[in-house]
C-alpha cells in the first residue's frame, strides 16, 4: 500500500507541528542530503514549454528511494483563479520499485524552497543580518520571510510588489509574527536600500531587471528565487559578474538560473561543496553573494522524506491501494475479477 498525504494532510501536519518548526526541520533534511550529495544519480529536469509556461518532471534517486515531483509555471494561471505553480511528488522503493509515498507538493514546495533558500544564507548572508528586502509578494512569500525569520533572526522585513494588492496581502499575513517589523516600500530601490539580505520572487517569464547594480551594496547577500526556467531572470547582469554565485545543480542552473546570462565558463560554485566544507560560504564581509535558486530534485527528495516521517509519526494520511494488492503476485488478471469497492457501495 500507498501512504497518500493531500493538501488536508499537509495542512493537517503543519498545524500541528507549526511552519516554523516545520521549516527548520525539513531544511536539517535537506542539508544531511547535501552531505551525501555523490551518493545520489542527478539529471536537470525534465521540461516541457509552453508560450504561456512550462511543465517539469524533477527526478533523483540514491541506493534506497527514488523521488520525482510534477510541478508547473504559469504566470498568468491568476488571472484565471489557478495557482501559478501546482505540483504533487512521489517516492518510491529502489529495491522493489513499489511506490511508498504519494503526496501533494505545492504546499510543501513552497516549505521547501524557504528552506533551502534560510539554510543556504547561514552559509553566505554576514552574521548579523537582521533585515531582508522581499520582492515579490506572491503565494512564496510568507514561507520566505517566515524562514528567514525563524532560521535566521530577521527582524525587519521591506515589502515591494508591483501588486499592492500582493503586499498587503503578505503584510498582513506576517501579522501572525509580531516579532517581525513589516515595513511597506514604494519602490524596489526604497525596499533594498541598507538591507543586508535581498530575496527576489517574481512570477513572470521574462528577462526582467528586479535588481539593478547600482541597488546593490557590499555585503548583500542576494536570494534569487524568481528566475527558474530558460527566459527568465530577475538580476542585471553586471550584478552576476561581480557576486560570489552558489548554485544547486550547475548543469540545471546554467539553464535555467540567473547564470544563463553568463558565458558557459564563468565561475560558480556547487552548493553541496559549501555545505560540506570543501569549498567556503561568504569569503568576507564586503562580499556580495548570490544564491541562485532554481530549486534541485535534491531539496524535493528531502522534503518528501521529512513529509514522510511526520506522517507517520502523527499519523497522518491514508494507505493507498495505487498498486494492486493480489494474492498471487503472478496473476494480476484475478484482481479484475475481484468487486470494485465503489461498485460495491453503490449497489449496497
Amino acid at each position: 500500500m500507498t501512504r497518500y498525504i493531500d493538501v488536508n494532510d499537509l495542512c493537517y501536519l503543519v498545524s500541528q507541528k507549526g511552519l516554523p518548526t516545520c521549516i527548520s526541520e525539513m531544511a536539517e533534511y535537506i542539508r544531511a542530503d547535501y552531505l551525501r550529495w555523490p551518493d545520489f544519480e542527478k539529471c536537470a529536469r525534465l521540461a516541457n514549454h509552453s508560450p504561456d509556461g512550462v511543465i517539469e518532471l524533477m527526478p533523483v534517486s540514491d541506493a534506497s528511494l527514488y523521488a520525482f515531483k510534477y510541478v508547473n509555471g504559469h504566470p498568468k494561471n491568476t488571472l484565471a483563479g489557478l495557482l501559478t505553480v501546482m505540483a504533487f511528488g512521489a517516492l518510491g522503493d529502489v529495491d522493489t520499485g513499489q511506490p511508498v509515498l504519494l503526496a501533494e507538493m505545492t504546499l510543501t514546495t513552497a516549505i521547501r524552497t524557504a528552506a533551502t533558500s534560510a539554510l543556504v544564507a547561514r552559509y553566505l548572508a554576514r552574521d548579523n543580518s537582521r533585515s531582508m528586502a522581499l520582492i515579490g509578494n506572491g503565494s512564496q512569500s510568507e514561507f520566505q520571510a517566515v524562514a528567514f525569520h525563524a532560521m535566521l533572526g530577521i527582524n525587519e522585513i521591506r515589502l515591494f510588489d508591483i501588486d499592492a494588492q500582493a503586499t498587503a496581502k503578505l503584510a498582513a499575513n506576517l501579522k501572525a509574527f509580531p516579532a517581525l517589523k513589516v515595513i511597506l516600500a514604494g519602490s524596489v530601490a526604497e525596499a533594498v536600500r541598507g538591507a543586508d539580505i535581498v530575496t527576489t520572487v517574481t512570477a513572470d517569464k521574462a528577462y526582467a531587471t528586479i535588481l539593478t547594480d547600482d541597488m546593490i551594496e557590499p555585503g548583500m547577500h542576494l536570494n534569487a528565487v524568481g528566475g527558474d526556467c530558460p527566459g527568465k531572470t530577475e538580476l542585471d547582469r553586471r550584478i552576476v559578474e561581480r557576486a560570489r554565485v552558489i548554485v544547486e545543480y550547475e548543469p540545471q542552473s546554467r539553464i535555467e538560473g540567473e547564470i544563463q546570462q553568463m558565458p558557459q565558463d564563468s565561475p560558480v560554485t556547487e552548493l553541496w561543496r559549501v555545505i560540506n566544507g570543501q569549498q567556503p560560504g561568504r569569503e568576507n564581509a564586503r562580499q556580495v553573494t548570490l544564491f541562485d535558486s532554481v530549486g534541485f530534485a535534491i531539496e524535493d527528495y528531502s522534503a518528501l522524506r521529512y513529509v514522510l516521517d511526520v506522517a507517520k509519526a502523527l499519523e497522518v494520511g491514508r494507505e493507498l491501494e495505487l498498486v494492486p494488492d493480489l494474492a498471487d503476485p503472478k496473476d494480476l488478471y484475478a484482481r479484475l475479477a475481484q468487486q470494485p469497492a465503489a461498485q460495491q457501495k453503490k449497489r449496497a
